[in-house]
């Protein structure tokens, strides 16, 4: 196994990011010779799978060829073939893979079916956690059929989400702006709560410029139990790119919802407060095929997400401000009596980003 060769797999894979849900962002290059003779990565769901782009692209000089991937290759039939298939009739000699696959589908894994062939398979340990994390939406998704959920919240040093006027424009700096749209570009949605657009009356567009491709818009959640959504919020203007989904309950009047233009209004069911079900709205967005859902407030929406046990991931970005006074919190609710009640999180990665700090967090899962 030669590094290079699966770090260029990665490489592929990032460049799948954001375009392919429900399926894997997964990268795969064919070496023959020690030269690189193909590449590729997952094409929109229902077309190419990254392995079978590679063997296209390296066409006759598959034939004994050694294939890096980044998720093991599928063995069964869905919009398209098995990979495995494609792997065989291409006479590669040897596939290493950077990361199973956790499809609970799979009948045989992939070194099974190809070994039974006669290819040589290993894997690559050392890249697993790289792999892992491109694909951690779809690794949720199919096996829960919901959305894999990132909190993103931007505070100044002393836990502060706005002024007390409410004035939160802005904490984080330019370069941290710059990333959440990156990030968005990768996302299948993303959601506020009905408090958020009222007061800041969002896009929640993704707006990268000079970007090498089209960006990806992801679908804007708007959680609105009662029906306030205002029919001239930003976000419903003709010209804004994407699609926005409202989600209300029962409660929301017949006149709101036939006052709004450019959204569809999405009934589901309400939990003891009145406010939507957040496990009702994961089921309904998971059936739709988006596997990665990002949530960025306000408080009171983090708090439910967070109450329901329903966050996969927390990326906070720390500004290096201090605002004091009673001014609000990124997590709002009720809040926990005794610290010995407080959800525990494992801190996986810190980044600087212009003058801010960025940290990410999973659930800590061994407490």
């Amino acid at each position: 196994m030669n590094a290079k060769y699966m770090q260029s797999a990665l490489e592929q894979a990032a460049l799948a990011l954001g375009r392919t849900s429900p399926n894997p962002a997964v990268g795969a290059v064919v070496v023959q010779a020690g030269q690189i003779v193909g590449r590729g990565h997952t094409q929109p769901v229902g077309q190419a799978h990254a392995e079978v782009m590679a063997l296209r692209e390296a066409g006759a000089q598959a034939r004994g060829a050694s294939l890096y991937v980044t998720l093991e290759p599928c063995t069964i039939w869905g919009r398209t073939p098995p990979c495995t298939d494609a792997i065989i009739a291409a006479g590669i000699a040897e596939v290493i893979i950077a990361s199973r696959d956790p499809n609970p589908r799979f009948e045989y894994d992939a070194a099974t079916v190809l070994q039974a062939a006669g290819i040589r398979v290993s894997f690559a340990p050392e890249f697993e956690t790289a792999a892992i994390g491109q694909t951690e939406a779809f690794r949720h998704w199919i096996v829960t059929k919901q959305p894999f959920v990132t909190v993103k919240y931007a505070m100044s040093l002393d836990g502060k989400i706005a002024t007390r006027t409410g004035d939160a424009r802005w904490i984080s700096g330019a370069a941290s702006r710059q990333k959440v749209h990156e990030l968005r570009n990768q996302t299948d949605a993303i959601l506020v709560g009905i408090n958020t657009v009222l007061a800041d009356d969002p896009l929640l567009t993704t707006r990268l410029e000079q970007h090498w491709r089209p960006v990806q818009h992801p679908v804007r959640v708007v959680l609105d139990a009662r029906g306030r959504m205002p029919a001239s919020a930003a976000m419903l203007a003709q010209a804004v790119p994407g699609s926005t989904i409202i989600a209300t309950t029962a409660a929301a009047s017949a006149e709101w919802r036939a006052s709004l233009n450019n959204a569809e209004i999405l009934e589901l069911p309400s939990n003891l407060e009145g406010r939507v079900s957040i496990p009702a709205l994961l089921n309904e967005l998971g059936q739709r095929g988006i596997s990665s859902l990002m949530v960025e407030g306000g408080g009171e929406t983090i708090a439910a997400f967070l109450a329901a046990q329903a966050v996969q991931k927390v990326q906070v970005v720390i500004a290096p401000k201090i605002i004091g006074g009673v001014a609000p919190s990124p997590v709002g609710g009720v809040g926990i009596a005794r610290m010995s009640e407080a959800q525990l999180w494992q801190l996986s990665a810190s980044e600087q980003v212009g003058a801010d700090i960025w940290l990410t967090a999973y659930p800590n899962l061994q407490v």
